[in-house]
């Protein structure tokens, strides 16, 4: 029998991340499973060439912001009384997604994808794609509205 412990969903605050979002929440009822919410935060690598700004204080600001969105994906009404944990990390998003897979033993990653083939996906890449290619767990990927499963 499968069991589903921990699940964990990646987000980007995007609408893909939406999608996921009612996967994971539907998932984490139906196997009474502690739902992890886990937001990564591009490091800014910027040169400086002389400009007098305070990159630390800007990312500061950025998680500050990051940290009031996330609490706020599920919802109070759904996160009531169920086992969430809330992350906001900074680093390669692929990467920092695996990271905390690995560390909290999450039993699923489910998470948004654009669906992108042919030149889109050569030139941007896919997060969820490496995320499936080097995740030590399953990873349930949503597609875009319209793209949801739907009993026949």
């Amino acid at each position: 029998m499968i069991r589903l412990a921990r699940i964990l969903l990646p987000s980007d605050f995007s609408e893909l991340s939406s999608e996921a979002t009612k996967y994971a929440c539907g998932l984490a009822e139906q196997f009474a499973a502690e739902l992890h919410v886990l937001h990564v935060q591009e490091s800014l690598i910027v040169p400086e060439y002389g400009l007098a700004i305070d990159w630390t204080e800007l990312m500061q600001e950025a998680k500050k912001s990051a940290d009031a969105k996330i609490r706020s994906i599920l919802g109070p009404e759904w996160s009531e009384g169920r086992a969430v944990v809330t992350a906001v990390v900074e680093g390669t998003p692929f990467v920092e997604i695996i990271r905390y897979a690995r560390e909290h033993a999450i039993d699923l990653i489910v998470m948004g994808t654009h669906g992108r083939s042919g030149v889109a996906h050569m030139l941007m890449g896919s997060v969820a794609e490496k995320v499936v290619r080097k995740s030590p767990c399953p990873v349930l990927t949503v597609r875009p509205v319209g793209h949801q499963f739907v009993m026949p």
